[in-house]
């Protein structure tokens, strides 16, 4: 059995090994005249921020755990900045991610959580926050407002973060301590009620800057376009910055969020158009959905003389999620017949990462290493029941019918899944034209579960060896064509009809692309094809449907299209289009899916543009803003969503401490299907317009 002691024990031998370590190693070292170098890691204790409005201005990466510029890095990865998301006005993790293309997100209705496909695979349980996961399972939708910005990586990952689906994984960077005084207040008003206050403040603890401490939170409420549908939430984060020196970064992060919403995931297939959009198929007195997360952590880097560096992220978690759920069944002719699903969900899990690192030259050749160890340990506890309630005329809806639930739990079970991993990645320049990156891991695995009905137990080990390997050339001036080849893993839970636990989820990904840094540090553009494998996907057992067997295989092949760039101190843009083929190829001669079908909720072509321009060569004065969102068709569950293209627009005013911003989503009030569960379709939000007037100091 995996247990804490064991990567606590390996960080410290990381640490004491790192420190012991002589300056004078077993390399040869070129001269400082004929050196190759790769960029140093920061020192700052507090977060470095490039230009706030600048949409190529994003804080260091995170996701890659590596200093190599994004140009220089052979996988595709995309960053959006505060200042898109300020510019957008946008609210949640969906708004930030529609700036990414092969990304979808939303595509399950308005249930609460981060619903998230990565190329044509789904990708909710691969979100991460400052580099750590969130849970085994992502329950409650991550607070936007706290995030500096949003990275995603697409391709297998397993490299770096171990168990993860092999569509790629985000990450989402909060805010950390500035060394310079400042408080920000912003209050908004918009459609469907809409009513938003936030504040962000922070000032230095010593005269460097490097002891800091900020605080923002967040309150916000509002209706839906759905009748009866309302979110609230709360949200607060405090973090600190102490000074242990100039070798030494050491950051406490912290926050709580509150949130409350009745929860909607569609309308029935068959009646879509046909309905009131603003349909709903619950009712208004059933329980809502309430849930609370807390995290508490620290980030640490020390520099150690002889060239090393040590770095340990460390979290702590828990949460709560409770409500009913109205489903839609069987509709005929206008009455739909519903089901009820109670819920109650409770979960922890401690997240912690740590890794040596250091740049150093060998002849011709510089290299960057990595060797690390993570560990995660997630519980939780799910408890839910199910209810009754009687038909609804979708066309003439008469709600006050009560829902009954049981006493006794439908399902009432525990579960625990812990990984303990080793990586080792080497990026090496060779010369001024060659990049090389290859990198292995293993992982250790075990996903124990107790029914707590029938206290039947099952303990599902798994261990599994990933890697990744890739070249890039630069063929001409900042022009790097580049391939890649990666895998990752995912454990499987259960066991098959003969009592057996299943083999983990395997996948593999060639890559192929291109990216010019056209204007270095500004303008960003990136071209990728690949070929994507998931195997050992769980399908019914054909012999007996009430099991599954580990055999089917699904297929990713696709082009990708990506832009950042501030192409002059006014005009700013971000956008990208994507082709996606993502299909089943075996199915293990299951009846529930067809070979050669195409996966549910992904869309063959995808496309997205935001612009911004401004009426002077400085932050200060109007701005213009616009773009729009485009998906061709997609299938769910059998039927057929239609594509769709909306349009957005805003403009902004800016003083030294004022600013104002005013934003219309679905500028033509389009309506149109984000996505699909079985039995129902989720609709699109409706025209909507957002007002913000903020103070700055």
């Amino acid at each position: 059995m995996l247990r804490p002691s064991i990567p606590l024990a390996v960080s410290g031998l990381l640490w004491v090994s790192c420190s012991t370590l002589s300056a004078a190693e077993s390399v040869e070292t070129t001269s400082a005249d004929t050196a190759i170098e790769l960029p140093e890691t920061a020192v700052e204790g507090v977060a470095t921020y490039a230009d706030e409005h600048s949409f190529t201005g994003f804080t260091p990466v995170q996701v890659t755990k590596s200093n190599v510029p994004l140009a220089e890095t052979a996988q595709t990865i995309t960053v959006v900045p505060r200042a898109v998301l300020d510019s957008q006005q946008a609210l949640t993790l969906t708004d930030a991610l529609q700036n990414v293309p092969g990304v979808t997100a939303g595509a399950y209705g308005r249930r609460g959580w981060d619903d998230l496909i990565i190329r044509g695979q789904v990708a909710s349980d691969s979100l991460f926050v400052d580099g750590l996961r969130t849970s085994s399972s992502n329950r409650v939708a991550q607070q936007l407002f706290g995030v500096e910005q949003v990275e995603v990586l697409k391709g297998p990952a397993s490299l770096l973060y171990g168990l993860v689906m092999p569509g790629g994984v985000v990450n989402m960077v909060t805010k950390r301590p500035k060394a310079d005084p400042f408080a920000n207040i912003d209050f908004t008003y918009g459609s469907n009620d809409l009513r938003q206050g936030t504040f962000d403040v922070g000032t230095p603890l010593s005269e460097n800057g490097k002891a800091a401490i900020r605080l923002n939170g967040l309150s916000s409420a509002s209706n839906d376009s759905t009748d009866h549908v309302w979110f609230k939430s709360s949200y607060i984060a405090p973090s600190l910055s102490l000074d242990f020196g100039d070798d030494t970064d050491f950051t406490l992060l912290a926050s709580h969020q509150d949130r409350s919403y009745m929860r909607q995931q569609g309308v029935p297939p068959s009646a879509a158009g046909k309905v009131s959009r603003h349909l709903f198929i619950g009712e208004p007195d059933q329980d809502p959905y309430h849930g609370q997360e807390n995290r508490l952590g620290y980030a640490l880097t020390h520099r150690f003389d002889n060239g090393w560096t040590f770095n340990q992220n460390l979290r702590w978690q828990d949460y709560t999620l409770s409500g009913q759920l109205v489903a839609a069944g069987v509709l005929t002719g206008s009455t739909l017949k519903r089901s009820v699903t109670d819920q109650q969900l409770s979960g922890d899990n401690i997240s912690l990462d740590n890794n040596l690192q250091r740049t150093f030259n060998v002849g011709e050749t510089a290299h960057e290493i990595t060797a690390g160890v993570d560990y995660l340990r997630s519980r939780e506890e799910q408890v839910s029941r199910t209810c009754t309630v009687g038909s609804l005329n979708i066309y003439n809806p008469v709600y006050g019918g009560a829902i009954v639930c049981p006493t006794t739990p439908r399902t009432q079970q525990f579960t625990t899944v812990r990984m303990l991993g080793t990586y080792l990645r080497d990026n090496v320049k060779i010369g001024d034209k060659w990049n090389l990156q290859a990198g292995l891991r293993f992982d250790q695995t075990a996903t124990y579960t107790q029914n707590q009905l029938t206290d039947k137990r099952t303990n599902a080990p798994a261990d599994a060896t990933t890697g990744s390997v890739a070249v890039m050339y630069e063929l001409f001036e900042n022009v790097r064509p580049y391939v890649s080849y990666s895998t990752s893993f995912f454990p499987n839970t259960g066991t098959d009809a003969s009592g057996s636990v299943f083999d983990p989820e395997k996948g593999q990904q060639w890559e192929g692309g291109i990216k010019w840094d056209l204007v270095p540090g500004k303008t960003l553009l990136t071209t990728a094809i690949f070929d994507l494998r998931r195997q050992n996907v769980l399908e019914t057992d054909p012999n007996d449907a009430a099991y599954s067997v580990a055999v089917g295989e699904q297929r990713t092949r696709g082009f990708e299209l990506g832009v950042t760039s501030d192409v002059s101190d006014r005009l700013s843009l971000m956008g990208g289009y994507s082709y996606t083929m993502a299909v089943i190829t075996d199915n293990g001669s299951s009846t529930d899916t067809v070979v050669g079908g195409r996966l549910n909720n992904v869309p063959r072509h995808s496309a997205t543009l935001h612009a911004r321009y401004r009426l002077d060569d400085n932050p200060q004065g109007w701005s213009l803003e616009g773009g729009f969102r485009a998906e061709g068709e997609k299938y769910a569950y059998g039927y057929r969503i239609a594509g769709y293209a909306v349009a957005d627009v805003g403009v902004a005013y800016e003083q030294e401490h004022w600013r104002a911003g005013f934003n219309v989503k679905n500028l033509f009030d389009r309506e149109y299907y984000t996505g699909g569960v079985k039995n129902a379709v989720a609709l699109g939000d409706d025209r909507t317009m957002m007002m913000t007037l903020g103070y700055r100091y």
